[in-house]
């Protein structure tokens, strides 16, 4: 068990500036959070021609709960409709959906294709309506949708079998996902292939409505993958030209073949090593890994080096995107540099820093981009395991101009509420508040479906909840 104060025991503001005072950390938290019109939170801005109501967005992620051949059920439905009622103005993305069966990340995601379409559309309306129904008006909301392929981490077929297509060897992941040989690597031919796949997805979005595709390049999936593929050759792998020659290429065609269609994009803007759990199971770095491999990481691969991520910048710049939303490392191989939280999943490891630590890194680390590209619009992560702080340091970034809309993920399955209790004044409901226990991690790594088991009411009752118990049990006694 971690060793570290828990969020929740800082009672005052004064004992949380005090503990990141101790921690040496510089995170801004402001100490009364406004509410109403004049709050920075409200503000409203201007996204790449269209306007955005406040200065909250909600994060895409994967729920594990569609249907083997990739519709989304009434749990999908019922998450995207709370991502509605959330008083978020802007949605980045929704959910990780495959442009291909084969990059599926596990065989419940969401997949755009023809016979999925109307049914993803359904979705869509189900969060539109809930917002209109809660806040009159869906004038001021961007939705937008993320398109993905889980290359080394796709499971398409059975939970329990990874089927990799990987960018490049790399010893450290390969041994954990079984692979030997390079038989496991995609091919030139096929990320070609996929190039027009994800074109294809595209204009099937536009189609149904959305105003943006994210174009996914993080946590350690494909488009993240290949950003690193120094070792990697042909025309997609070796210089940073390479390297990225899958995002241009995609960029293109969409521009070529939608009216209107924008792009964003969802980066790992830094990564670091691979890491393991030590005798203690606290996490340390896997003696197999390879600091080239960590895009924005440092020589070692223990810090940041934001050369490249910002050379990436200057090129998404170049290339017409205005939108990004930070993140950085993998929920697969070093989930406290990419989730920061107190209690990890039960097939993860102790963390090795104060999860402050983390949320200040990632913070700051798009603060630093932001400075560099000042026109860029950039949505941040990591600010769950904040908490009851949460909305004190989400207003005083946005007030100090160190990022544009301040993401949620994980906190909006507890407490979906949250940006528009914030932002009418309404009493925090500290009982929603998601503490990180990390059940919506393990359950889908055990097969099941993902949401807050220990905080919302719907999934405590659901039959999963027992089965997590022994779960976590058994982890705890070994």
């Amino acid at each position: 068990m971690s060793t570290y104060s828990r969020i929740a025991s800082l009672k005052t503001h004064d004992a949380f500036t005090a503990r990141l005072l101790e921690l040496g950390l510089d995170l801004p938290c402001d100490a009364d959070v406004a509410s109403g019109p004049d709050s920075p939170l409200a503000d409203r801005f201007d996204v790449d021609g269209l306007t955005v109501g406040n200065r909250f967005c909600i994060l895409p992620m994967e729920g594990w709960d569609g249907t083997t051949d990739g519709k989304p059920t009434d749990l999908t439905h019922r998450r995207w409709k709370n991502f509605g009622i959330s008083g978020a103005k802007w949605m980045w993305g929704g959910e990780a959906v495959a442009v291909r069966h084969d990059g599926r990340a596990n065989p419940n995601q969401l997949l755009i294709n023809e016979n999925n379409l109307s049914s993803i559309a359904d979705l869509r309306q189900t969060l539109l309506d809930a917002h209109a129904e809660r806040f009159d008006s869906t004038d001021d909301l961007l939705v937008g949708l993320q398109l993905t392929h889980s290359g080394r981490f796709a499971r398409p077929n059975r939970k329990d079998q990874p089927e990799p297509r990987a960018a490049q060897r790399n010893p450290a992941l390969d041994r954990r996902l079984g692979i030997k040989d390079d038989s496991g690597l995609i091919t030139d031919d096929e990320l070609s292939t996929l190039v027009d796949d994800f074109i294809r997805a595209s204009v099937m979005a536009e189609k149904i409505g959305f105003q943006f595709v994210d174009v996914k390049h993080c946590h350690g999936y494909l488009g993240h993958e290949l950003l690193s593929g120094v070792d990697r050759s042909g025309k997609y792998g070796g210089s940073f030209e390479n390297r990225t020659r899958f995002l241009r290429d995609i960029v293109q065609g969409i521009r070529s073949a939608t009216r209107n269609m924008r792009i964003g994009v969802r980066v790992s803007v830094f990564d670091f090593l691979p890491y393991v759990p030590g005798d203690d199971r606290i996490g340390v770095p896997d003696a197999d890994g390879d600091p080239r491999l960590a895009f924005g990481g440092d020589e070692n691969g223990l810090g940041i080096d934001l050369s490249q991520p910002g050379q990436f910048m200057e090129l998404l710049q170049s290339l017409g995107i205005e939108m990004v939303c930070t993140t950085c490392g993998s929920p697969y191989y070093n989930p406290h540099i990419q989730r920061p939280a107190y209690f990890p999943p039960s097939d993860g490891y102790q963390p090795p820093e104060d999860p402050l630590v983390g949320v200040t890194r990632q913070i700051q680390a798009t603060a630093a981009l932001k400075r560099m590209h000042p026109s860029m619009t950039l949505v941040g992560s990591g600010y769950t395991y904040l908490q009851d702080w949460l909305p004190g340091v989400a207003q005083a970034v946005v007030r100090q101009g160190m990022v544009d809309s301040v993401g949620l993920g994980r906190m909006v399955l507890s407490y979906p509420e949250l940006p528009d209790d914030v932002l009418t004044g309404q009493a925090w409901q500290r009982k929603k508040v998601c503490r990180t226990f990390s059940d919506c991690t393990t359950a889908p790594r055990n097969g099941m479906v993902s949401g807050c088991y220990p905080l919302d009411r719907f999934y405590k009752d659901r039959p999963e909840r027992d089965q997590l118990k022994q779960i976590k049990q058994a982890s705890a006694e070994s």
